[in-house]
């Protein structure tokens, strides 16, 4: 004979089974880095600054996120869905600007902001756009980035510019997009390089 409290026992456990069944299922999360650095050009010869520390541009909440951007239509901002990036942006250029001072040669002593490294320069600056934009129906990846280069020693400003690139998606789909970030991020990394080993 069944005693209430097995009774209870079997009617909680059949309510926790038909909840289970009910709920929908999380789907899968696809975690997306950005591409790795093309190998391009032989390292310049010479050097500038002797050590150089790069810091993790600033960014607005939307920005400074692990989402993938894209504004379908004017000002709306959305992120693409089940898919993320493997840091936030903020975080992926600046391990991209390292690596492209790095192949460069010209920086012979790099570090970024995550390290305890003093230095006699530093590059820091604003992310302000790091998305895809749709416009006339073509999706592109645009990134902007503010950038300053520091004396650490007097904290005075050596040089400021701003870089933008905007990169044509060979496509819509999410790969595609993701390819079209490296490039774009390729081809801002290189120009913010050629412009810091001008400034004296």
């Amino acid at each position: 004979m069944m005693t209430p409290l097995l009774r209870t026992a079997l009617v909680a456990a059949s309510l926790a089974l038909t909840a289970c069944s009910i709920l929908p299922k999380a789907d899968p999360l696809t975690v997306y880095r950005l591409p790795p650095l093309a190998s391009g050009n032989s390292p310049q010869s010479g050097t500038t600054y002797r050590s150089l520390r790069i810091a993790t541009p600033a960014a607005n909440r939307s920005i400074d996120s692990e989402r993938i951007l894209v504004l379908p239509e004017g000002d709306v901002i959305k992120s693409y869905a089940g898919v993320r990036w493997s840091d936030p942006a903020p975080q992926l250029l600046r391990d991209r600007l390292l690596d492209a001072f790095q192949a460069d040669g010209r920086f012979p002593r790099l570090s970024g902001d995550n390290t305890n490294i003093a230095a006699e320069v530093e590059l820091d600056g604003a992310l302000t756009a790091f998305q895809t934009e749709y416009r006339k129906g073509v999706p592109s990846v645009v990134i902007v980035y503010d950038a300053r280069l520091i004396d650490t020693s007097s904290r005075q400003q050596l040089a400021a510019r701003r870089f933008a690139v905007v990169e044509a998606v060979d496509g819509s789909k999410v790969p595609e997009v993701v390819s079209a970030f490296g490039s774009a991020s390729t081809r801002l990394a290189a120009d913010v390089v050629a412009w810091a080993a001008t400034v004296r």
